[in-house]
């Protein structure tokens, strides 16, 4: 169980709120001026990663006085729980484990499911196991949503220089154009179908494979040969024509968005070899021992949280940036976006009481440099601060100037943000620039940059735990459960209950704005 304690009520919050008087005005040009050790001083270095959170607003003062909060919010019994498998997520009266499915001293059922992926996947690369025509497998198609979606195509995506022949497909909206565009770019004697949902009962899952599974039939396909499943219920995915062997096992102690580690990976498996996926795995799980043994001074998430917290909550920054300069990691911000915001949106406490401060950070972004020469001018000169995570990796997969030039925009944009560039030396040095005011950049805008030696599945796998708990610790400083998402399933239910209404053609009682959009839609559709 986790300890329930407001933190606004701890002495570290009130010294934090303290020490935020003396420093909101502080600029950042000046603690480097006043410090020439400031980067050896805000950096950690672990394994091939390097934190440098040099260029925020904080102080070693401020460094301390978060330890403290984390401290007085019993954070690390907070972290001995969670690992050792205790039911933390206590409104669903279950433990979290998603950490279990990396562990080196895996339990049996981990260790099963691991090597019948790795069995499945080998056969299916080699060409093994084949279709109802006898033709191997060249696509994959993922049917799932959410964590059974954005997990493993961000993955895929992300890890491209290291994928095989096969060719991967995510579907997961219910949109019909788009699966009918898909479907007829494929071959159904050479397509494989992974269907991926728990309790499989999610609509848009089962919808698309309804589509799928009526596609392979009316082209001749024993669908036993071409449909496998990722769930928990047997007996429905049985019942769909999925054949027993090909099903693998959910855990009610995994949440969605945190499955990619598990079954839910098989699309990274089969994309990437099983190899890489156990590569990725002990990439996550180097990160959970830096996590559990670290001091938080030192500790990549923690201090990745608590600056979050100091911003949210003291500042009042509500939005985030993560801005990887990396084409291939373009689906990162939106993996994220359901990692962090389903997690930590949450307005109850752990004692069932409205909260009193702000929680969850609206969390967005996109690749560098595109991102540049989007959203960027708001960074600069906007109103708005926005502390922005900038990932970059020392060596591309392929050596060239270009990545150079990518990184050379990397390492300046944080410099910018920081120094800015002041309007009235602009001016003195532009007398007769009439438009010097609007070129100036006040700066002191807040970042930290997280340096990669390379991209590869053991160092993407540290990257995304270290944001899993960076989420985590947020939950418990906020004195919140994040490990339900109650507000997605109201959305769903009501969902049902309006396409019911579809089917009669009858509008129920809704809200005036609701009815006639529903009323419109039902006369004009």
């Amino acid at each position: 169980m986790l300890e329930k304690l407001n933190p606004t009520g701890t002495l570290a919050w009130q010294n934090l709120r303290d020490h935020f008087f003396d420093l909101q005005f502080v600029k950042m040009q000046d603690l480097f001026a006043e410090d020439s050790e400031r980067a050896q001083k805000f950096h950690v270095q672990w394994n091939d990663f390097i934190l440098d959170f040099s260029k925020n607003r904080i102080t070693t003062e401020t460094l301390k006085l978060l330890t403290d909060l984390a401290d007085e919010v019993s954070l690390k019994e907070a972290i001995e729980a969670m690992f050792s498998g205790k039911e933390i997520n206590e409104t669903e009266n279950r433990a979290v484990l998603h950490t279990a499915l990396r562990n080196q001293n895996l339990n049996n059922e981990v260790s099963e499911t691991l090597i019948k992926i790795e069995t499945f996947s080998n056969q299916i690369i080699s060409g093994e196991l084949v279709g109802t025509t006898g033709k191997p497998f060249t696509d994959i198609i993922n049917l799932g949503i959410g964590g059974s979606d954005l997990g493993p195509k961000m993955v895929v995506e992300a890890l491209v220089d290291y994928k095989n022949h096969l060719n991967s497909h995510f579907i997961s909206n219910i949109d019909n154009d788009t699966i009918s565009r898909k479907l007829k770019s494929l071959n159904p004697e050479t397509t494989l179908v992974i269907l991926v949902s728990k309790s499989f009962g999610t609509i848009e899952t089962l919808k698309n494979a309804e589509i799928v599974r009526d596609w392979l039939v009316s082209n001749g396909m024993n669908t036993e040969n071409h449909l496998v499943a990722v769930s928990s219920n047997i007996e429905k995915s049985i019942a769909f024509g999925i054949n027993p062997e090909n099903i693998f096992p959910m855990w009610d102690w995994v949440g969605g968005r945190f499955s990619l580690w598990s079954a839910v990976g098989l699309s990274i498996s089969l994309n990437l070899g099983f190899t890489n996926f156990k590569q990725l795995l002990d990439g996550a799980y180097e990160m959970d021992q830096h996590f559990k043994t670290t001091s938080f001074d030192k500790n990549i998430p923690v201090v990745l949280a608590l600056l979050s917290i100091w911003y949210n909550n003291f500042f009042g920054f509500e939005t985030e940036a993560v801005v990887p300069y990396a084409d291939c990691m373009k689906s990162v911000p939106s993996y994220l976006q359901q990692v962090i915001m389903e997690s930590n949106g949450k307005n109850i406490n752990r004692e069932g009481f409205p909260v009193n401060y702000e929680t969850g950070t609206i969390i967005w972004g996109e690749v560098g440099t595109n991102s540049q020469h989007a959203f960027f001018q708001l960074f600069h000169q906007g109103t708005k601060i926005i502390p922005t995570d900038f990932v970059g990796f020392i060596e591309p997969f392929e050596k060239s100037e270009l990545h150079d030039l990518l990184m050379a925009n990397f390492f300046a944009q944080t410099e910018a943000l920081m120094n800015g560039k002041d309007g009235g030396i602009f001016a003195e040095n532009n007398a007769n620039d009439q438009n010097a005011a609007f070129k100036s950049f006040r700066g002191n805008r807040p970042s930290n940059t997280i340096l990669i030696q390379k991209l590869t599945p053991k160092t993407l796998g540290s990257f995304l735990a270290m944001y899993e708990h960076k989420t985590f610790v947020q939950g418990v400083i906020w004195n919140i459960y994040s490990f339900d998402q109650f507000g997605v399933e109201y959305g769903k239910k009501l969902a049902e209950n309006i396409a019911d209404e579809f089917k009669t053609g009858k509008v129920g009682n809704h809200d005036s704005s609701t009815r006639f959009l529903l009323e419109t839609f039902l006369r004009n559709k």
